[in-house]
């Protein structure tokens, strides 16, 4: 039993639930947000949805119509979420100070008195 209860109070298992659960109640919105694109590109181009399109009998239409969305959706992603989210990460939890890391530092000191040792 004290197996299982580790099991379940670990971290990580939270963690991944509640992205989980984040991401199914994200993906509605993101499908909203694509709807609504796609609408918009239909008053536009006639039509929100292109599956019967065929020149020439190809039916490239469903192809188009899920390329576009797809497009949608990556750009949704992007700039809803990607970018903001490096934004807020850099400027809540910036990265090292530029230089030489200290374990390099260490690294060069002991070639350099292995060199020194050697020209002895």
């Amino acid at each position: 039993m004290t197996g299982f209860k580790n099991f379940i109070l670990r971290g990580n298992l939270v963690e991944l639930a509640i992205a989980f659960i984040m991401g199914g109640a994200f993906a509605t919105v993101v499908t909203a947000t694509v709807a609504l694109i796609m609408d918009l590109v239909g008053k536009v181009g006639g039509q929100p949805n292109f599956s019967r399109y065929a020149p020439h009998g190809i039916h490239v239409g469903a192809w188009l119509t899920a390329l576009i969305a797809f497009l949608v959706l990556a750009a949704v992603v992007y700039f809803l979420i990607v970018l903001p989210y490096t934004k807020a990460k850099e400027r809540y939890f910036p990265g090292p100070q530029p230089g030489t890391p200290e374990d390099v530092k260490l690294l060069q000191e002991i070639r350099d008195l292995l060199a020194a040792q050697r020209q002895l």
